[in-house]
């Protein structure tokens, strides 16, 4: 069986509100690319919540394009991520939003986790071929 992961292609953040050292809103557009059971590549956008020096918060939507276990398409899942700045790590659980997918992938559902602290990470997923 093939490793699940991913590796962070781009990264674009910019503060919505608030300064650096006090609790503030930035917004951050991303693309990844993955390996394993799914094939291809996302784009991403995240609203991060940054609280002092606490873990950060962010829930975000991902859109994927390409196989999910051979079949081929598009779709959406929405994240809830969580980043540690004492370790870097980020957390996320993610499920597939209703009536996202496309192509061969269309009435997909199905959930996963990410888990990582570099710029390739390890992602777990359960499809649910509808």
């Amino acid at each position: 069986m093939a490793d699940n992961t991913f590796t962070t292609q781009s990264w674009d953040e910019r503060a919505v509100s608030g300064t650096e050292g006090s609790p503030r809103v930035a917004h951050a557009h991303a693309t990844f690319a993955y390996t394993g059971l799914i094939e291809g590549t996302s784009t991403a956008d995240m609203l991060l919540y940054y609280a002092d020096d606490s873990d950060v918060t962010s829930p975000g939507l991902e859109r994927f394009e390409g196989s999910v276990a051979g079949r081929k398409g598009t779709f959406v899942v929405r994240h809830e991520y969580r980043f540690a700045p004492d370790s870097h790590e980020v957390t996320s659980t993610f499920s597939v939003l209703p009536g996202s997918a496309t192509g061969e992938l269309t009435g997909l559902t199905g959930r996963g986790t990410i888990a990582g602290s570099s710029r390739t990470m390890k992602y777990t997923f359960e499809p649910v071929f509808g």
